[in-house]
């Protein structure tokens, strides 16, 4: 059996909302699910450190933000693994394509992914994306942009 989650992720990895903040996310967030069912699989999770908010099997490719190449997802999962033994102090990495220097959390994902220490996920969400719209809304609510990334494990 598989997992889907719809997550929302603050569009800087190291921000985090207060409590309150969150709760009122969370609560516009469960309106913008279609049953009980999909709100009970809602939860905010702070963590420590950054985290990698991956999509797993829904990723396709990574890519450069500069020159648009695709990057050797080898380079991506070791430049990852460097970044989380140091604790995450920074995300940035060069690209072995333009040699340029990059947040990780930059790098073009298809499908989205993103870093984050704090998310708003949604266990079976039972629906797709967050309109442009639902996520204005939705980062209205928590005081930050944010990123979605649908998962599936």
């Amino acid at each position: 059996m598989s997992d889907d989650y719809l997550t929302v992720i603050p569009a800087d990895p190291y921000w985090q909302p207060s409590r309150d903040a969150a709760d009122r996310a969370a609560v516009v967030l469960s309106g913008m699910l279609p049953d009980e069912d999909a709100r009970r699989g809602l939860e905010a999770k702070w963590h420590d450190s950054v985290e990698v908010v991956h999509c797993f099997a829904n990723l396709e490719r990574v890519s450069c933000p500069r020159c648009g190449a695709e990057c050797a997802l080898g380079w991506w999962g070791d430049a990852v693994s460097k970044c989380y033994d140091e604790g995450f102090p920074t995300l940035m990495v060069t690209v072995p394509c333009c040699d340029v220097e990059t947040s990780l959390n930059d790098l073009v994902y298809d499908w989205p992914m993103g870093f984050a220490r704090f998310r708003i996920e949604v266990l079976y969400p039972n629906r797709a994306w967050l309109t442009d719209g639902e996520l204005d809304s939705l980062a209205g609510a928590l005081g930050h942009p944010l990123r979605q990334i649908l998962i599936h494990i």
